[in-house]
Formats: C-alpha cells, structure tokens, sequence
C-alpha cells in the first residue's frame, strides 16, 4: 500500500505567518509522513505537527533557535518502504547542487531541503531526486506560498504534486 507524504520547509511560524495555513493541517492530516526541512521558527509548531502527524520527520534549521536546535537534528535519515530519504535545511547555491548532494549522501534516494522558499525538482547524475517545497508562507518571489505531496509505493518515489498554497 503506497505511504502518502507531506513535504515542508520554511514554515517560520510565527514570525512570517502567525499559523499554518488549514490547507497545509489538512494534507498533514492526510499523510503517512510529514518532513519538514527547517525553519520551524517556534517549536510549538513543532508540538503542533509531532501531536498530529502520523510520523514526523524533521530538521532544524538557520532560523530554529536552540530549543529546536536540541530536539531536531541537522540531518535526518530514514527509510520510507525502501526508498532512502535525506533531509536537510540548505544546500548551498542552485550552482553544482546535484554534485554536492550526490557526493554528500550517496546512499539517499530523495533529498528533501529548504532554505531558498523556491521549490526545486531534479534528479542527480547518480539518480537521487532532489526536492525542496518552498514554503506554504513565505513565498518571497514566488507566485503563491507551496509544499509537496508524493507517494512512496514499492521503494520508489511517485505522484510528486507541487501544491500552491489557496489564499
């Protein structure tokens, strides 16, 4: 049975959106996993997603202070239904981004990351995907704000749906 997924990154609630849109808690609540790339801001929003998500997956980022910063770690790691799945804040400039993640987790499958707010899909030369959401609240130069939905089914990584953020 496919795992639905929930792609987040740079929340910063409360200090970009005061909360996170319900568009965003209805596809948290949806999903088999959420993963969230950093940039929390405050961790009762990271109470809020622990309490309500099946499984949470995240990540402290640039902005997280040291409360985040003790309770999430700088890199995580899991495996989804055999697909090995990375999460990280930042990446680096969009400049040499395949190389460096290929040569910085070279057993990952997927990289999820954050840190620009621009969503970003591509495929390294060894084959890892590379996805970064945006953000579902500060769109910056961005049309809308965004997250990602996929699924996992078998050890492979389908149906990933760019989702805009309604306002």
């Amino acid at each position: 049975m496919p795992t639905r997924l929930l792609l987040l990154s740079d929340t910063h609630v409360p200090v970009r959106a005061r909360v996170l849109p319900d568009q965003v808690w209805r596809a948290a609540d949806a999903a088999d996993v959420v993963v969230h790339a950093g940039d929390w801001v405050s961790v009762d929003l990271l109470d809020a997603l622990e309490a309500r998500a099946a499984l949470l997956v995240g990540v402290a980022g640039n902005n997280d202070g040291p409360e985040l910063h003790a309770r999430l770690p700088e890199v995580a790691r899991t495996t989804i239904e055999g697909l090995h799945v990375a999460v990280v804040h930042e990446t680096g400039g969009k400049a040499g981004r395949e190389r460096r993640a290929d040569a910085a987790f070279p057993d990952a499958d997927l990289l999820v990351f954050g840190h620009s707010h621009i969503p970003w899909d591509t495929t390294t030369p060894n084959g890892m995907r590379l996805l970064n959401p945006g953000s579902p609240t500060d769109r910056r130069r961005q049309p809308v704000g965004t997250f990602l939905t996929a699924t996992v089914d078998d050890g492979a990584l389908r149906d990933v749906v760019l989702v805009p953020v309604e306002r």
